[in-house]
């Protein structure tokens, strides 16, 4: 077996061959195993790689010899390799979203010497993959991940592209939205809107501002509300809006001392700013006031509404509760009563949802509570006119057995009775308030059961893309680092709905996608492996191009002169 050269037509080719003989008339011709094209373009580091592969089949001191003829020693060495697939089909997704085009454009004018919109790629790709600070994220670009079109970043570069970020937030908000909204074809008549928190472990909060016309302005981090059991804490309250695919479409970041009923009217606000039409927001009961139920109504707009079943004696959803009638049963078993209450400019229309099973968890769960109140009675031995024992008010004012407790006008502890069968009648129940009469009941049963859609937004954003630890403390850093997590969700929700996997399941089909590097005499080659079936597949549902084999390939040098 051999290389040789032909020339046909003056042009030079090269060849595997070896010689067979004709078994009839013994002559010796030569059979062409591979053609490796024109001699003047043949990969001479594919050869080179070719003979080390056949180098190891022979003995020490022939390798030897054949590396002093070739001068193979150190032809080709493997240096490492890099993850690919993640930080390739983000940046397919995030240009075919066109967001490089959005804030290639609302940053032209600036002439930066860094490539910002790299910088913001490479933030937003490290929270969706592997979430860590800004410093840390110089290693993860550099070592760990190829970013497209980035080797390298300063944290200082990061520090400065969150703070363009920032700035083009209202402008990048809106045009992602309309071009996702326009390549998905999102639905955008029922928007989901609701809050949560992120604490800090500091000490104290933020001092409040005074600015230049003397109005206060609150300090962002602040003590408030904490949906995350962490009352002592600062914090601050992000707010989101959710199509009903469960898309994450505009973000908020308020102090920590704001409470839902309070923040209804700027939402509103910069919603209508986008002109999106017609449009029914879904909210629940924490957002449940007069003022915001009158500015959701505002524009021709209308809402859905959670509302509290425990309100005392008197008003509109307590009279909603006890009305008469019959209950209708959708499909999946929920049973809906469609209320109206009042008349004219005073109408209001409620839904009175029922769950059979729940109402079956309630009464099971209400009846081991009562067994125990009962119990822990009986152990108090009362007498009449005695003065309470330390037990006795620990009882009552027990959060969730004091409920079920009332005192005689002897001072006894008693079963309420009449709390009991009050509780007995909202079993499996919920209440929901609907300001348009065209919607029906069950449509408008279905919006509000969508909620769950913001509620998953929210547990990614904790889990998933890591919203906390904030390694920030100035407040537009804040704002901007809830900014690359809003664009990180995107990404991934878009991802998951349009190949029906979740991210966890997306991620270990990307893991499989790596780029070799390679170091030659003509410099570094870098060249992906073969994707599988499950990746071709993956990029092809959304319409995506996968890597080409060679990422980086070095000139090839000619002869010394």
């Amino acid at each position: 077996m051999y290389l040789r050269t032909v020339t046909t037509q003056g042009r030079h080719y090269v060849q595997l061959a070896h010689n067979v003989r004709a078994p009839k008339t013994g002559v010796s011709k030569a059979q062409i195993l591979y053609n490796f094209g024109r001699a003047d373009r043949v990969d001479l580091d594919a050869l080179r790689r070719l003979v080390g592969s056949i180098v190891r089949f022979l003995e020490p001191g022939e390798v030897d010899e054949v590396e002093k003829r070739l001068d193979l020693d150190g032809a080709v060495e493997y240096v490492g390799s890099r993850r690919l697939g993640g930080t390739w089909f983000l940046d397919r997704l995030w240009k075919r979203l066109g967001i490089d085009e959005t804030l290639g454009a609302l940053i032209a004018e600036r002439r930066f010497r860094t490539p910002i919109e790299r910088l913001i790629f490479a933030m937003t790709a490290n929270r969706a993959l592997a979430p860590s600070s800004k410093l840390a994220l110089e290693d993860w670009v550099a070592g760990e991940v190829m970013i497209p079109d980035l080797p390298a970043v300063e944290v200082h570069q990061l520090y400065r592209a969150m703070d363009v970020l920032l700035e083009a937030s209202e402008a990048i908000q809106r045009d992602v939205f309309f071009s996702v909204a326009h390549l998905f074809d999102l639905e955008c008549d029922l928007i989901f809107l609701d809050t949560t928190s992120t604490y800090f472990e500091i000490e104290g909060e933020d001092p409040d501002a005074v600015g230049d016309d003397g109005e206060i302005s609150d300090g962002l981090r602040k003590r408030g509300y904490s949906k995350d059991g962490r009352s002592g804490a600062a914090q601050v309250v992000i707010g989101w809006a959710v199509t009903r695919g469960g898309i994450p479409v505009r973000c908020w970041v308020w102090p920590g001392n704001r409470s839902d009923a309070t923040l209804v009217e700027e939402v509103k606000r910069d919603l209508n700013g986008w002109r999106l039409g017609r449009i029914i927001t879904v909210l629940d009961a924490g957002f449940n006031s007069e003022e915001n139920r009158r500015v959701l109504h505002g524009a021709g707009d209308h809402y859905i509404i959670g509302e509290k079943l425990r309100q005392g004696e008197k008003g509109s959803p307590v009279e909603a509760m006890r009305r008469p009638g019959r209950y209708r049963v959708l499909d999946g078993g929920l049973e809906i009563k469609d209320v109206t209450v009042g008349t004219g400019a005073s109408r209001q229309r409620f839904v009175v949802v029922r769950h059979p099973e729940e109402a079956k968890r309630d009464r099971v769960k209400r009846q081991e509570i009562l067994a125990e109140v009962e119990r822990r009675l009986a152990a108090l031995a009362q007498t009449d006119a005695a003065p309470h024992r330390k037990a006795a008010c620990a009882l009552r004012s027990h959060p969730t057995f004091g409920r079920y407790v009332r005192q005689t006008k002897t001072g006894t502890l008693v079963l309420h009775r009449e709390k009991i069968r009050g509780e007995e009648r909202l079993d499996g129940k919920f209440l929901i308030r609907v300001s348009d009469d065209g919607l029906s009941a069950a449509d408008a049963v279905a919006g509000y059961k969508q909620l769950w859609q913001i509620e998953r937004v929210f547990r990614d954003l904790k889990h998933v893309v890591d919203i906390r630890p904030v390694h920030q403390r100035l407040e537009d850093r804040i704002r901007a680092h809830v900014l690359l997590c809003w664009l990180a969700m995107l990404l991934i929700r878009l991802a998951e709905n349009e190949t029906g996997q979740a991210w966890h399941q997306l991620q270990r089909h990307l893991r499989r996608l790596e780029v070799g590097i390679h170091r030659t005499r003509s410099g570094e080659v870098w060249q992906t492996n073969r994707a599988t079936d499950g990746l071709e597949k993956l990029f092809g549902t959304l319409d995506l191009k996968l890597p080409p084999r060679y990422l980086a390939i070095p000139a090839v040098r000619g002869p010394a002169a």
